[in-house]
């Protein structure tokens, strides 16, 4: 009894702390979101100033020396593809602070309009970075396959939860597998997002580690896991199946051959 109430003491403060760290995510994206905004807008004037600069060139080419022509017409092409990157980028690491902003702001239960490819795309390379940082010389093949649909109805912040939690899963196994397999092992996980019938499922399969037949019978359930201390809290499958089954109606499912990998899959209804 005693041992039920410190794990739910502890429950309850990593609860809290998760609460404090999404008003923290929230304030830190809003203060980034600025000056991105800067960078984004300045990087469209400086290509508009480029295209410019083009416009004068080609007037002036008969003036030019052929060898000034060809360094200038090299610069510019250096200059075009350095400002698409910016760009690009800057667009990309907007997208990834709208996306914390929705989960931090994202009323309980709401279901609304998502688009399930992008969500899912946005925190499988969350992942990837989250863990990048915290393991040294980590580094996988991730192969994407995402079918274009519609927007789909989901609780945005719920399925990401329940994504990430997979794929930090994923990314951990593979880890885990490389750090005694040989040297011709090559950690891979394949993300898939598609229709199937009247559904949209989420694939995410590893060639990490596997389980044994004893972790698959407790899997889900609360404060079991498999890492060492401080590295996991044995809550995140239990919150996945809820987010999954519960709140959206679905299914989870998983195959897993131990020494092989793992493969988990949301089928979720298609909601009108």
């Amino acid at each position: 009894m005693e041992q039920t109430i410190e794990q739910l003491q502890d429950q309850l403060k990593k609860q809290e702390k998760l609460a404090s760290l999404g008003l923290l995510s929230a304030g830190i994206a809003h203060e980034i979101q600025n000056p991105l905004n800067f960078v984004i807008n300045f990087s469209k004037m400086s290509d508009k100033l480029l295209k410019d600069l083009i416009e004068i060139i080609d007037d002036n080419a008969d003036k030019l020396p052929e060898d000034d022509r060809e360094d200038m017409n090299d610069i510019v092409a250096d200059l075009k593809e350095n400002m698409q990157k910016i760009n690009e980028h800057g667009e990309r690491a907007i997208s990834i602070i709208r996306g914390i902003l929705l989960v931090s702001r994202g009323k309980e239960g709401m279901m609304v309009p998502s688009d399930i490819c992008k969500l899912v795309k946005e925190y499988v390379w969350l992942g990837y970075h989250s863990m990048r940082a915290n393991f040294q010389g980590f580094n996988i093949a991730i192969h994407e396959q995402y079918e274009d649909m519609p927007p789909m109805m989901v609780i945005p912040q719920d399925l990401t939860r329940a994504v990430l939690n997979i794929v930090n899963n994923a990314f951990y196994a593979v880890w885990r597998k490389s750090q005694d397999a040989p040297a011709d092992y090559h950690p891979e996980v394949n993300v898939r997002v598609a229709t199937q019938g009247s559904d949209f499922i989420i694939s995410i399969a590893d060639n990490g580690e596997g389980m044994n037949d004893e972790v698959k019978q407790k899997l889900y359930e609360n404060f079991f896991t498999t890492k060492p201390a401080g590295q996991g809290t044995g809550l995140g499958m239990g919150i996945t199946r809820d987010i999954i089954e519960n709140r959206h109606g679905g299914k989870i499912t998983f195959e897993s051959t131990e020494g092989e990998g793992t493969t988990f899959t949301f089928t979720i209804p298609i909601k009108k």
